[in-house]
């Protein structure tokens, strides 16, 4: 899908909005470029190709955190349904968080040790949790979810 993408760190923007300077490596407005292929979304939800499986994020939000017990609630995220290689040639490069489309958060990944997994713990109640997986060779992907 077409969108506005930072030519520095390949941030999306979700909520239509070009931020004057990038909430991630905070590059100023004019490093954004519109992108036909921002980002990627299933064909078909219900029957995934082989290529999909390993690149859209699953998200699960556990209601009750288990670290932070008052008032938080967790969002995991996963690459795929088939974890995705994390070879020095091909990797997942991050996950980005997002929440009503605003940003939240990026985690980075390394090739070798790390499983392309990660969490957040979120102070909020309810909205719609959005996760773009970065893909050293495929691009982005983009998976959402109610919390």
């Amino acid at each position: 899908m077409k969108g506005s993408v930072c030519s520095v760190c390949g941030y999306v923007v979700l909520d239509g909005v070009t931020p004057e300077n990038c909430p991630v490596c905070h590059s100023p407005k004019t490093a954004f470029k519109e992108k036909e292929e921002a980002f990627i979304r299933a064909q078909d939800p219900k029957s995934l190709t082989e290529l999909e499986k390993k690149h859209i994020p699953v998200i699960v939000v556990v209601k009750k955190c288990g670290l932070i017990p008052d008032g938080c609630m967790d969002v995991h995220a996963k690459t795929g349904e088939i974890v995705h290689p994390m070879l020095p040639e091909h990797f997942m490069m991050s996950f980005d968080f997002y929440l009503d489309k605003k940003y939240l958060s990026r985690i980075m990944f390394t090739p070798g040790s790390l499983n392309p997994a990660a969490g957040l713990h979120l102070k909020v109640k309810s909205g719609r949790i959005t996760v773009i997986s970065h893909c050293n060779i495929h691009g982005n992907y983009i998976q959402e979810a109610a919390i």
